[in-house]
């Protein structure tokens, strides 16, 4: 299945929403307790890393790119990627990448990045530990202030042009807002927040929607722009996201938490962030 950020937009508000139907107790599998070790001794960790995901991953490079390899640096190993394309929902890309490998004959990664920290995803996998939150992202809306200098509601944009990804929790938002009042105001064929963001930058519309992380990538520093949360109700804080490793991969996954503790703690995380363009929001 082709993996785009659209998906990965709705799986992401789904397990951070709503509840996730509980998977049949499974016995841990009876392996080694010593991942950290069996780490080091092949000097290299495997990153499962989404695809086509900007701003954090589009052709080997992208700001969880340049986590993972900070997160090995630390631990005194090599990273070694593993991209691969989302399937159907969260608990799938969990087991394919995490805790049984995939049924093409690849995986499972020693850990898996960019994953929704959140209880009911937590207690539908029993078979991963999900840790270490790194990144808060959010719903937002950039706007051309020359067309639209303030946002206190959607209402701010009556007659103007919205770009939106429709097949993403942005899209879903404002096409049911207030019972489908914008709907012929937004133009639906972007596939991601960059794309729609660019149609702004290029003057084509005079808003874009997406996910923060999108929308400042592109028009960040650009001082036309504002960007700001979605003004719809429960969505402005947003969901954390952060890296999964097997159940029994206690050395592992403290080994990690202690790494991406020091990279926020040294200003490094920020800094890759600020690489990316893309404004750090600890979690």
């Amino acid at each position: 299945m082709q993996y785009s950020s659209d998906r990965w937009s709705r799986r992401r508000w789904l397990a951070a929403a709503s509840a996730c139907a509980a998977v049949p107790g499974l016995a841990a599998a009876q392996q080694p307790a010593e991942a950290l070790a069996r780490v080091k001794a092949r000097g290299r960790m495997t990153v499962g890393i989404y695809h086509a995901m900007p701003p954090f991953h589009v052709d080997g490079r992208g700001i969880d790119v340049d986590i993972a390899n900070a997160l090995a640096k630390v631990l005194g190993v090599q990273a070694s990627l593993m991209p691969f394309h989302a399937d159907e929902n969260m608990n799938d890309d969990l087991r394919n990448m995490v805790w049984r490998g995939h049924y093409l004959g690849f995986g499972p990664a020693d850990v898996l990045m960019h994953v929704p920290v959140d209880r009911p995803l937590m207690a539908a996998n029993p078979r991963v530990q999900i840790f270490a939150p790194y990144f808060r992202e959010q719903v937002a809306i950039a706007r051309d202030l020359g067309k639209v200098r303030e946002m206190r509601s959607l209402d701010d944009f009556a007659g103007q042009r919205i770009a939106v990804p429709g097949q993403t929790l942005a899209g879903w938002l404002l096409i049911g807002a207030e019972s489908g009042r914008y709907r012929e105001q937004l133009l639906t064929q972007w596939k991601d927040g960059t794309l729609a963001a660019a149609a702004l930058q290029r003057g084509e519309v005079a808003a874009a929607a997406g996910l923060t992380s999108e929308l400042e990538s592109v028009l960040s520093g650009d001082t036309r722009f504002a960007i700001e949360p979605l003004p719809l109700p429960r969505i402005r804080e947003g969901w954390a996201v952060g890296l999964a490793v097997k159940s029994e991969a206690t050395d592992l996954s403290q080994a990690l938490q202690g790494a991406m503790n020091e990279l926020a703690q040294s200003g490094q995380l920020r800094e890759i962030f600020e690489r990316g363009k893309v404004r750090w929001r600890a979690a």
